[in-house]
């Protein structure tokens, strides 16, 4: 008998999981420049309640313009995980795009939420792609994923199955519209 597959949440990581940097900053480029978003931790344990496996799926081009290396990127990851083991939570993987434009897993390709549906046997029909800008949700669109959420202030993106106004919103419409897994 084959193992059912598994949903997931694929949540964008700049503005969904942590702070966006300011504009000056543009990237998070070390351990003390990553601010966890609470609002990010009690969605994942909404997610992990209703048993989605919950992957970050996240463009980082800063590696392929030399300002930060693999290295240094993988520390902030560990520290984000060392973050969500102290409440509890942890993540299903973290998928990095260090390449520039036109790479098949920079979103808006759906490069990335394909590998970790293949890695880890999940049901992008039943997954949803949850990102602060249009690339997220094309992403998510062009994985399969059954709903995607545009976390944005501003005009309706018709793209987005659901706009939310910011991330303070995310954790209670997940616990209204999140199906158990």
């Amino acid at each position: 008998m084959t193992p059912t597959l598994q949903p997931c949440v694929f949540f964008d990581r700049d503005g969904i999981v942590n702070v966006s940097p300011p504009k000056a900053e543009y990237y998070v480029l070390s351990v003390d420049r990553f601010f966890l978003i609470p609002q990010f931790v009690e969605a994942l344990g909404v997610a992990a309640a209703r048993g989605y496996a919950a992957v970050i799926v996240t463009n980082q081009k800063c590696v392929a313009r030399g300002l930060i290396t693999m290295a240094g990127i993988d520390a902030i990851h560990a520290h984000l995980r060392g973050l969500l083991q102290q409440a509890g939570l942890a993540l299903t993987d973290i998928y990095v795009c260090p390449h520039g434009d036109e790479h098949p897993d920079r979103k808006p390709n759906p490069g990335m939420l394909l590998r970790a549906a293949h890695d880890h046997r999940l049901d992008l029909a039943r997954s949803w792609m949850i990102g602060d800008h249009e690339r997220d949700i094309r992403a998510g669109r062009a994985a399969g994923c059954a709903r995607t959420i545009l976390v944005h202030p501003g005009p309706r993106n018709p793209l987005a199955d659901f706009q939310l106004s910011g991330m303070p919103d995310l954790p209670d419409f997940l616990k209204k519209e999140l199906p158990p897994a």
